[in-house]
């Protein structure tokens, strides 16, 4: 004899996700039903408005694939309300946004709304007031398991919940999704952090550091969307793989408005058409560039040798030299803007032509002031004095005259660092100049001591470790007046310039008092690749906290010597593909176009990084620079020693070994026909 629907728990909760799938609609039909006509003065906030509801309704777009929510909370007593004897509690479901019947009652409630929190934090030592914790497991967007915790059961609240494991091994085919069902304690305290303060969080590979950083950002959307909205939001990666990798999972929150940007698309001001030597990129990188930088700009101005005299109908107006030199030592000194300090000399000028007019007994207003600040000798004095700079054109002059260069970086860099600075064939112009991706974070560090850059209301900074210090500056110049998030791993930073400490490349964003936090505990990487590639550690970051992998599936790992080249290489992806998930091959930037015509030989379809795996293409080739941030189900690292061998140095090169061997999630081939690098065996 079958259960009665409303004795069957399962159907009970199926039945409530299609009401919410239904009342999202009907939310979502409110929305495009709105009329504008007579709601509006103009044809410019009609646009606006209308811009507005665009929005809304894309946010309130209802995923089929992703279910609407996936936890209930049953409290013991109403939150908020007196934990009175007997009284009554309330029960919620935690999802990804919030949805509500035609009476405007919740039926699916934000997970980041207070009253979720608990879903998150609530544990047997402190339940939180929470009865019961259900999670639900799905299949696509369908309901198809639920699981319970009586939080006032020890015995119960102690078990590992199966279904939390479950979403956390699930294979992954596309970019990356949101892990609003599986946020831990440690990870949801970080995310829920005041907007007020920055956050550094070092976390290895597989600790969802980039999750935590992403969902930060939708947690503060909801908490403080008026000011955000004011203010802005950027997320910054390390190439356009990587934002391409995570882009979809702000808009899956419901959250449109995030910018998102790699460092090099902030300060492209130029043309990149040229490369540094890693020497010269480290030095151009260096914080003492900006000294560098200030010092060749303010040399533009000169205190006034002479008089000004302004002509005023019959009457001639002079302020004396040694005035002026007080009005530009007084700018000086305040350590104002190049640009802004440019724009107050002529009415600081006009000031003082002023209180002769007055001491002359005539009562000049600020419509003479503004009409002497214009006057041509007052334009000339200025021009002389304080002239011009274009930051650009500063940046080409510094490079490309050693003269130039040395006495503005005498005491700062050396005749070596000078020389290895300076273009050995100097440039005729801003547009014919070969400029590096150095040299664009110059001209930015010049624009901006000419002009203040604008500042957002947070900025989220991820794979941050291979900034160099005047990247850092250039980041944290966006976020002067607001906060950030940086997210990385010492271990894994891959550039010569790659910092050695947060505490210090915090400073130079100029963000020294911010929180660091270490996340420790690996969800995706299996123990048994974790522990292989821990092996590194005290190679490339001693004393830094190796992950301890949570998770209860080992994982798939071997390591092969290949006797038929390629051929074996090919062949171990093959043997992946035939698992569930996606596969990525990961192979030395050298040997990519090798590996690329053996897969094509054997027809073996395959993508780059930064195109969408489907289901019946899901292998990725990549190249080692690039596999940073990414993960794949499954991977086969091509070459170890290759791989350390395609960088500058080989700690640099451990560390890029070090990240290709953690971007697997489920399982793990090496294949090598050199010998492993010593450091490995």
């Amino acid at each position: 004899m079958s259960t009665p629907v409303h004795e069957d728990p399962l159907s009970k909760e199926r039945a409530h996700l299609a009401a919410s799938r239904s009342a999202l609609r009907a939310m979502r039909e409110d929305v495009e039903s709105l009329d504008l006509t007579d709601v509006t003065a103009n044809w410019v906030n009609a646009a606006v408005l209308e811009s507005q509801i665009e929005e809304r309704v894309k946010a309130l777009a209802d995923l089929s694939d992703t279910p609407l929510f996936f936890g209930r909370l049953d409290y013991l007593h109403a939150p908020g309300a007196e934990r009175a004897e007997g009284g009554e509690g309330e029960l919620f479901y935690v999802g990804r946004r919030h949805v509500h019947d035609t009476d405007g009652d919740p039926m699916v409630i934000d997970w980041r709304a207070p009253v979720s929190q608990p879903f998150y934090r609530a544990s047997k030592k402190d339940p939180m007031d929470v009865a019961l914790r259900r999670r639900f497991g799905y299949t696509g967007g369908e309901l198809t398991a639920y699981e319970d915790e009586h939080l006032s059961d020890p015995a119960e609240a102690a078990l590992t919940s199966r279904l939390l494991q479950q979403e956390i091994e699930r294979p992954r085919v596309g970019p990356m999704r949101d892990i609003v069902a599986t946020i831990q304690p440690e990870q949801d305290e970080i995310v829920r952090a005041g907007l007020t303060g920055s956050v550094c969080v070092q976390g290895g590979p597989g600790t969802g550091k980039t999750a935590v950083g992403l969902h930060r950002v939708a947690y503060l959307l909801y908490a403080h969307r008026e000011r955000l909205a004011r203010t802005g939001t950027l997320v910054i990666g390390p190439n356009r793989s990587f934002l391409h990798y995570i882009e979809q999972v702000l808009p899956a929150l419901g959250e449109l408005t995030v910018r998102q940007a790699t460092v090099d698309d902030l300060v492209a001001h130029v043309e990149v058409r040229g490369a540094d030597e890693a020497a010269t990129a480290v030095i151009k990188g260096d914080a003492r560039m900006a000294d560098v930088l200030r010092r060749a700009l303010y040399s533009h101005v000169t205190l006034p040798t002479e008089g000004v005299v302004v002509v005023r109908g019959s009457r001639r107006w002079r302020v004396a030299a040694y005035e002026l030199e007080e009005i530009v030592r007084e700018l000086l000194a305040r350590g104002i803007r190049y640009g802004a300090a440019r724009e107050a000399l002529p009415q600081r000028i006009a000031h003082a032509v002023l209180v002769r007019m007055e001491r002359a007994g005539e009562a000049p207003d600020d419509r003479v002031q503004n009409a002497v600040a214009r006057d041509a000798a007052v334009k000339a004095v200025v021009k002389a004095v304080w002239p011009p700079v274009e930051p650009a054109k500063l940046v080409l002059r510094l490079l490309s005259d050693a003269d130039f260069l040395a006495e503005h970086a005498e005491g700062v860099l050396t005749e070596d660092e000078r020389k290895a600075v300076l273009w050995a064939k100097p440039a005729r112009s801003v547009k014919s100049a070969k400029w590096s991706p150095a040299d664009t974070v110059l001209i930015d560090e010049a624009t901006d001591l000419v002009e203040r850059t604008h500042s957002l209301g947070h900025v989220v900074v991820d794979e941050a470790q291979d900034l160099s210090p005047m990247q850092y500056r250039a980041v944290g110049r966006r976020c002067t007046t607001g906060s950030a998030t940086v997210l990385g791993d010492l271990a894994q930073g891959t550039t010569p310039w790659a910092t050695r400490s947060w505490s210090d490349a915090l400073t130079h964003m100029g963000k020294g008092e911010a929180v660091i936090e270490e996340l420790t505990a690996g969800f995706r990487v299996p123990t048994d690749v974790i522990a292989y590639a821990s092996r590194l550690l005290p190679h490339i970051a001693p004393g830094l906290t190796p992950v301890a992998s949570i998770r209860e599936n080992p994982g798939f790992f071997d390591i092969r010597t290949t006797t038929e080249g390629t051929a074996d290489v090919v062949s171990a992806c093959r043997e992946l593909l035939e698992r569930e998930g996606s596969v990525g091959l990961i192979a030395a930037d050298a040997r990519v176009p090798e590996l690329a015509e053996a897969l094509e030989a054997a027809g073996t379809g395959f993508i780059g990084p930064g195109e969408e795996t489907t289901r019946a293409t899901r292998l990725t080739l990549v190249p080692a620079s690039l596999a940073k941030g990414l993960e794949y189900d499954y991977v086969v690292l091509d070459e170890p020693r290759a791989v350390v061998d395609g960088e500058p140095d080989e700690r640099t090169g451990l560390r890029r070994l070090y990240v290709c061997l953690t971007r697997a999630v489920s399982g793990l081939i090496v294949t090598h026909g050199a010998g492993l690098p010593s450091q490995l065996v």
